[in-house]
């Protein structure tokens, strides 16, 4: 796990160097235990490490194959490496390491670009192939692992975070879409374009091929979840056999580490699965299986009660991070440095705190929940489609009876609500009319046929959740997850992201996921006899959430004072004051203003293009 970097010139001479290690050591907090680059012919190649397997210095980057003359830098882990590394010395390969990162070059040798496909794991690399005069850069099938690039008049350039672009830009302006997507509807991630015009992401699932000769590169899709008609469990408890026998097997693979690995623990069911898991796989002689905890100051937000009974259950070495308004105040600076843009809700600042603390105590690798809602149809809105199409299927009477259920089941589906959640839902023109009034029908939001097209509505719940997991829900908390994580040199790993998972739960009959009146169903049916049936049945979803009421209501005076100052977004809303308008609003949109202003002032962006 580590940072990246690395830039190819046009101009046919070698690549600075020094600023090389510039954009190397923008991100020394991703890898504190060493750096290195590499210089050859037009490209240039950065590393910083955070040891994580094989610790030794044969195992640092970049790293070369002297055979091939082939080189490499990786960000990431590739879980299966001890499988493949076997499969490939059986068919000669010899290797001078223990570390996954010599697997991929191996398995590039053997497979070529295809190699990517064996891969179980979090990935973002670029390998220099000498031979064929290419670059060939590639990111995991969830997007997991960052990648940033952009392609300027004088290089191509890449990394691991905006940071280290930022400087090869001519001028650092906002992307006018993104952030008026983001002030208006709260969208913070979606597709290749960032925040920062002129730099794109290589979308999850693909790869890049970088001609280096002619300076010209190509991005093709190697990975879409694919649909499987054939995956029908005779039973819900069936179902949840198949789930619990993968989400083992993922966690199994993800303790595999050369320093001590722990879990985030919410005390919500996904973090829980994965605590007790771990605990049980992990157990042997010695200390005890570490779990963070955060706490936040606001009974209504506070899961630790749940987090509690699955500690005694499982035997964890507890840690619990009190988080506070001060402690919120004091972190929000360097979660603003550390997301690089825009971010919706205070609650990244609540998993800041968390990672923090397991590097404080001397854990650099994280285990976490973080995919369980979107594969396995976790939040409330879900519910909606399910609906939807039990109504189509089975008729009235069926969806009315997975109604009742879902109100007995489920604190926050009422009937009420879910007659409400379906009209929302439903209406596309209902949603933009909120927005707009949100706003006080502010002229510069996008129009209904524009927001339409933002909202396609999809042809299943199986694309739903494609769409979720690819697209929409998923990639915006995997970067807050990976951004707040590398900032403190720790390493999240998430086996619920496990592709193998990822394809069955996505593929599994919606009544598995949601049925009898529970959401996730499978999962409870797995965890039914290894966490407390308090946890596994509640019928509370409090969701890793920050009391964002509670933080912020003191403050609404000193936000819209920092909102009235931005330049940018007075030009980005073609206003020369938005603060009657945020007056108004309620405290999430204030929130996303005031949160823009400070990333304004953070990366000293001037002025929207696009």
């Amino acid at each position: 796990m580590c940072g990246i970097a690395g830039v190819v010139v046009r101009d046919g001479g070698p690549p600075d160097r020094h600023r090389l290690e510039v954009m190397v050591d923008a991100v020394a907090h991703r890898g504190p235990d060493g750096s290195g680059t590499f210089v050859e012919g037009r490209v240039g190649l950065g590393h910083r490490r955070l040891a994580i397997i094989d610790l030794s210095e044969a195992a640092a980057q970049p790293m070369r194959c002297p055979d091939t003359g082939r080189v490499i830098v990786y960000n990431g882990e590739v879980y299966n490496y001890v499988e493949l590394r076997a499969e490939l010395a059986g068919q000669g390969t010899r290797f001078r390491t223990t570390s996954d990162t010599e697997v991929i070059l191996a398995a590039y040798d053997r497979w070529g670009p295809s190699c990517v496909q064996r891969f179980n794991g979090m990935w973002a690399f670029a390998l220099y192939d000498p031979a064929a005069d290419v670059l060939f850069c590639s990111r995991d099938r969830f997007g997991v692992k960052p990648f940033c690039y952009a392609d300027t008049p004088h290089a191509f350039v890449f990394g691991s975070e905006l940071r280290q672009i930022l400087p090869w830009l001519d001028r650092r302006q906002a992307s006018r879409p993104e952030l008026l997507d983001f002030l208006g509807f709260s969208i913070d991630e979606r597709g290749t374009r960032t925040f920062f015009a002129g730099v794109r992401r290589l979308a999850p699932g693909h790869n890049l091929h970088y001609r280096i000769g002619r300076g010209t590169f190509t991005v093709e899709r190697y990975y879409r979840v694919p649909r499987q008609e054939h995956v029908a469990p005779a039973s819900a408890r069936e179902a949840g056999e198949a789930v619990g026998a993968l989400l083992e097997d993922a966690v199994r693979l993800r303790l595999r580490s050369d320093v001590p690995v722990g879990t985030c623990l919410s005390g919500g069911l996904d973090s829980s699965s994965v605590a007790a898991l771990a605990s049980r796989l992990s157990a042997g002689p010695g200390r005890p299986f570490a779990a963070i905890t955060a706490v936040p100051d606001s009974a209504a937000h506070d899961e630790s009660a749940f987090a509690r009974q699955v500690v005694e259950h499982a035997r964890l070495d507890w840690h619990v991070v009190r988080a506070d308004r001060a402690a919120f105040e004091a972190v929000l600076p360097d979660v603003v440095r550390a997301q690089e843009e825009p971010f919706q809700t205070p609650s990244a600042c609540l998993q800041f705190l968390v990672m923090q603390a397991a590097r404080r105590q001397g854990i650099p690798v994280l285990l976490d929940g973080q995919g369980g809602d979107e594969t396995l149809l976790g939040y409330e809105r879900y519910a909606v489609p399910v609906v939807r199409q039990l109504a189509a299927t089975e008729g009235m009477a069926s969806a009315w009876r997975q109604m009742r259920a879902l109100s007995r089941h489920n604190d926050k589906l009422t009937l009420l609500t879910q007659a409400q959640l379906l009209a929302y839902f439903s209406l596309p023109a209902l949603r933009w009319r909120r927005y707009r009034r949100q706003m006080g029908g502010a002229p510069w939001l996008p129009p209904l046929a524009a927001f339409r097209d933002r909202q396609p509505a999809p042809e299943s719940i199986f694309e739903l959740q494609r769409r979720q997991v690819e697209d929409e829900s998923l990639p915006h908390l995997l970067r807050y997850e990976d951004r707040n994580s590398m900032w403190h040199g720790v390493e999240a790993r998430l086996p619920f992201l496990d592709y193998r998972l990822v394809e069955l739960a996505l593929n599994l009959p919606a009544a598995f996921k949601i049925g009898d009146g529970w959401t996730k169903l499978a999962l409870r049916e797995a965890m039914r006899d290894r966490l407390p049936p308090a946890v596994v049945w509640r019928t509370r979803k409090m969701g890793f959430e920050a009391p964002a009421d509670h933080w912020l209501g003191h403050a609404r005076e000193a936000m819209l004072d920092t909102v009235a100052r931005s330049a940018l977004i007075a030009e980005a809303c073609g206003t020369s004051s938005i603060a009657p308008t945020v007056r108004r609003a309620p405290l999430p949109v204030l929130w996303r203003f005031h949160v823009t202003a400070l990333w304004e002032r953070e990366f000293g962006v001037a002025g929207v293009t696009g």
